[in-house]
């Protein structure tokens, strides 16, 4: 039965995309919502089945590669990390793909859609479940791929050509370090299966690898390769660009990518692998700073977009920081269960974005939005539970997870750690003023939009306001549902697929912490909240004042544009790639030596001799008859012939041009 979870999201990719034409929009639609419905019902009794009733599922389906030691099974295996992930996905994945039966409807290309959500779907479960490094490599590069397919589905609009190459293309740099972590595993445990790696763990402690006539400790460089795969697939600082520019996709993808699938790999693969991480303290130092760095980044920059869908992105580029920076601090349980928080609040954000956007006649600037909040109720009801828990109020989902994430960052008392629960706390504040201010500039402003425009505005349809209400749920109680059985005291829910050294546990040490740095995450959210409004309702002018102050202006340019990398990036990186490129590659290689002995060089030449010595075929009997004369005799005078017969032949020859 657990095998379905694999097959029925692949069958509905199948049959959308090579008989959507027969099935057209109805057929597709109840096809693949209908597959992706029962997955999710597998996955919930896997749920139970293995994390409530404690049975661990392990199945091999068929040998794959065998060559010596290195053998790859195909397999599923279900731990409680597995489970949880696999509820999560499928439950999001559910409701989109009911949300865009009423948002891509009208797209004459929907079976096309449906068949690509329900691929990506089938390769991130293929991730989840893998039992080994390869199988899971698979998984990961699948819904790379399914990205490019998605972003740019619409593929007649050229920035969603660019946005799809980016996104590609940057996820190739990191997962060209997961590629190289993954062969120093073979190296190293000669295996790559799960069980064989994390049981031998102990006994390479004190492997070395040789880089650059240096030794450097095999598992900090293992886990440092496999966290550049992380880095880009979940967007951290430095590869994080692809991100925002994903938004040009259709909003359901969006949704997909953001709250479930794809961003979420990379925290799904550092857990996984904490058995690795555990013994490699300066890895997981790299991890803490790199996802508080971009916590910070994330959030400061979306003080100041504009677009309504680029700022639900960076929000889940700075929650994504959140993830990771716990799974530095050795909470992995902490992430995970973040991770699920969010999802839920997450998608429930992008969905209701695309409940404005689908209204507004695709208007996706908020700054000609306003005035909504009387026009569509029930999103905006929607935006303002997705927004709250966003900013980790008080008793919705995202306060239960983000509150334990910075008292454990504060808990372990390292330089790493510190650093995390300031930029955390920091990023918090940030966090809860630009969701007010989403809200305000999107519902509670007046209005810019054309009067034509708010003529047509209609709030959601069943299609689009189920799946936002089902959310909405998610993202009130699953928080406070799951809050003791995912990170309580004494749990033995994640039993043996989390690791954890005794000495990295400070769950204990964050109870007792002092009530000030409990609270002052919770402070600094309501704090944002309360500026946030204040400053939109009634302190417009005194904003717009800060204008004429030029380090404001240089401010507001700096985090506009992102903190500058994308200029770097194109400025000095693609730009000396394309010099150097053009210069040593193109040049010398393709036009020169390349060239040289090709099509201008040798084919030039030959056909230069050739012609040369067509001038010889000149069409006189005697003038052949002396070439041959010659020929003769230095075959003669080569071989040592005898001059009798050279002579001999001499006569012959001379007997026969006389007669001739």
């Amino acid at each position: 039965m657990f095998i379905l979870i694999l097959l029925l999201p692949l069958l509905s990719a199948l049959f959308c995309n090579l008989f959507g034409r027969f099935l057209i929009k109805e057929g597709s639609a109840i096809l693949s919502t209908s597959c992706l419905f029962i997955t999710f019902l597998i996955s919930s009794f896997a749920f139970y089945h293995v994390a409530i009733a404690h049975n661990l599922v392990n199945l091999t389906l068929s040998k794959w590669m065998i060559s010596g030691v290195f053998f790859i099974n195909w397999g599923i295996y279900l731990d409680t990390l597995t489970v949880v992930m696999l509820v999560v996905v499928t439950s999001i994945s559910t409701l989109v793909h009911f949300y865009s039966i009423g948002y891509m409807g009208e797209d004459p290309h929907f079976p096309r859609f449906m068949s690509y959500l329900s691929l990506f779907t089938f390769f991130m479960l293929t991730l989840v479940v893998s039992d080994n490094f390869v199988q899971m490599f698979v998984g990961w590069e699948g819904v790379g791929l399914c990205s490019y397919l998605l972003i740019n589905f619409w593929n007649t609009r050229i920035q969603a050509n660019k946005a799809a190459i980016k996104a590609m293309l940057v996820n190739r740099v990191g997962d060209f370090g997961l590629t190289l972590g993954i062969l120093c595993i073979f190296v190293i445990f000669k295996c790559v299966n799960y069980s064989t790696v994390f049981s031998l763990v102990y006994t390479y402690l004190n492997a070395s690898i040789l880089i650059g006539n240096t030794y450097f400790n095999a598992l900090d460089i293992i886990c440092c390769l496999l966290f550049i795969g992380a880095i880009g697939k979940s967007a951290q600082i430095g590869l994080h660009v692809w991100l925002p520019d994903a938004m040009e996709g259709p909003t359901p993808v969006s949704a997909l990518i953001h709250a479930a699938t794809m961003v979420t790999a990379g925290v799904f693969m550092v857990s996984r692998s904490s058995p690795l991480f555990e013994y490699a303290s300066n890895a997981l130092i790299f991890v803490t700073i790199i996802g508080a760095c971009t916590t910070f980044f994330a959030a400061s920059v979306g003080l100041v977009q504009n677009d309504l869908k680029r700022v639900i992105a960076f929000s889940t580029c700075s929650q994504l920081g959140y993830m990771i920076f716990a799974c530095g601090l050795s909470s992995y349980s902490v992430g995970v269960f973040h991770l699920a928080n969010h999802a839920f609040f997450k998608a429930l954000l992008f969905l209701s974005a695309g409940s404005i956007i689908h209204s507004m006649s695709d208007e996706q600037d908020m700054h000609k939005l306003g005035g909504l909040a009387n026009i569509l109720p029930f999103t905006y009801s929607m935006i303002v539970i997705g927004s709250l828990a966003l900013a980790g109020f008080p008793f919705l989902s995202g306060f239960y997870s983000k509150d334990v994430i910075l008292e454990l960052a504060f808990a372990k008392f390292t330089i790493s750690s510190q650093f995390a629960y300031w930029f955390g706390t920091i990023s918090a504040f940030l966090t809860a003023f630009y969701s007010i201010r989403l809200i305000f500039l999107t519902f509670l402003n007046n209005s810019k939009a054309y009067r034509s425009v708010h003529l047509h505005a209609h709030d959601a349809n069943i299609f689009l306001g189920l799946p936002l209400f089902v959310l909405s749920i998610g993202s009130i109680f699953v928080g406070y549902i799951c809050k003791d059985m995912f990170v309580g005291l004494g749990s033995d829910f994640w039993g043996n697929s989390l690791f954890v050294l005794s000495s990295h546990v400070y769950f204990f040490d964050a109870e007792f912490l002092p009530l000030t740095f409990k609270l002052l995450p919770v402070i600094f959210s309501i704090l944002g909240c309360i500026i946030a409004y204040i400053l939109y309702t009634y302190g417009q002018t005194f904003l717009l004042s800060f204008h004429k102050y030029s380090f404001i202006r240089k401010l507001h340019f700096f985090l506009n544009r992102r903190w500058l990398f994308d200029k770097v990036y194109n400025e000095t990186i693609n730009q000396f790639i394309l010099y150097v490129g053009y210069n040593s590659t193109f040049e010398s290689f393709d036009r020169g030596l390349l060239e040289i002995c090709g099509p201008f060089g040798l084919s030039n030449n030959i056909s230069k001799k050739s012609k040369d010595v067509s001038y010889i075929q000149t069409g006189f009997f005697y003038h052949y008859a002396l070439i041959f004369v010659f020929g003769i005799i230095a075959y003669c005078l080569f071989f040592n012939c005898s001059i009798y017969y050279i002579l001999i032949f001499n006569c012959f020859i001379s007997y026969f041009c006389l007669y001739k």
